[in-house]
């Protein structure tokens, strides 16, 4: 399986910085547009706007047929909420937005959680720990360690704060192709999976539930939805495994990475 997955040189860590550098500034622009009464729609006008005011092609957009340019999902949507004009956001709602840019021929992708107006304490922590199993995640990204430990770290965090990671989806290698090796998964073992390299590049983006892991499909084929409809966060990085650690390639231009507004 090694082998499959793709390694990449010192100039690509170059356009992948500037591919995660705009996937990081759309994101920080939500800040302050995302507000109770907006719609998921309009969300999504915004973002596809600025994508292509900066020369980029929303990623999503036409993907294995997905109809919008980003991805919005409110409160018991795990991922893949599809942007329309009858979903209105209203106070104490946590929506996460995914955002893929291609630039240059190269893909930058990452996602945060938001919140329309003031959120409840139950909803903050769960935001608050997703977002903490990320950056466990990625200090495991390291050379030498294996592509499990990630995983393995991820879940043992969330299970010791009573959450449940969700199992369907995972991480994903990336660079000048949306998805390729490795599956970068958030529950595991340490010690299996592959052993990290430099030149690595791949997203991590834990779903955490509230309550249990699993989830169902809506009609829509996208919509991944929490069976038991609690609620569910995600945060998701772009890095690169290099000599001595990883590089974030999609880090917040204005310290907006945990945008969420006081309970």
């Amino acid at each position: 399986m090694n082998n499959s997955i793709p390694i990449y040189h010192k100039d690509d860590f170059k356009k992948m910085r500037e591919a995660g550098r705009l996937a990081a500034h759309i994101l920080d622009q939500l800040y302050e547009l995302i507000q109770t009464g907006i719609s998921t729609l309009e969300i999504n006008d915004f973002c596809h706007d600025l994508i292509i005011k900066n020369n980029a092609i929303p990623a999503p957009l036409n993907y294995k047929g997905f109809p919008k340019s980003v991805c919005t999902s409110v409160n018991h949507v795990v991922c893949h909420g599809i942007p329309n004009e009858k979903k209105i956001l209203n106070n104490g709602d946590i929506v996460n937005i995914d955002v893929t840019v291609i630039l240059n021929g190269w893909y930058g992708d990452s996602s945060r959680m938001f919140v329309a107006g003031k959120t409840n304490k139950k909803n903050w922590d769960l935001m608050k720990i997703t977002y903490e199993c990320l950056h466990i995640g990625i200090k495991e990204a390291q050379p030498g360690n294996h592509l499990g430990d990630i995983g393995y770290k991820i879940q043992e965090y969330a299970e010791s704060k009573k959450y449940s990671v969700v199992r369907d989806f995972c991480g994903h290698g990336i660079g000048k192709e949306f998805h390729t090796p490795p599956s970068v998964l958030h529950f595991g073992n340490f010690g299996e999976g592959p052993e990290l390299k430099p030149g690595m590049f791949f997203t991590i983006e834990p779903m955490i539930n509230l309550g249990d892991w699993k989830i169902k499909i809506l009609n829509d084929g996208w919509t991944a939805v929490t069976k038991d409809k609690s609620l569910s966060a995600q945060f998701e990085h772009t890095i690169g495994i290099t000599e001595n650690g990883n590089e974030i390639f999609t880090l917040s231009n204005n310290n907006t990475d945990f945008p969420i507004n006081d309970l």
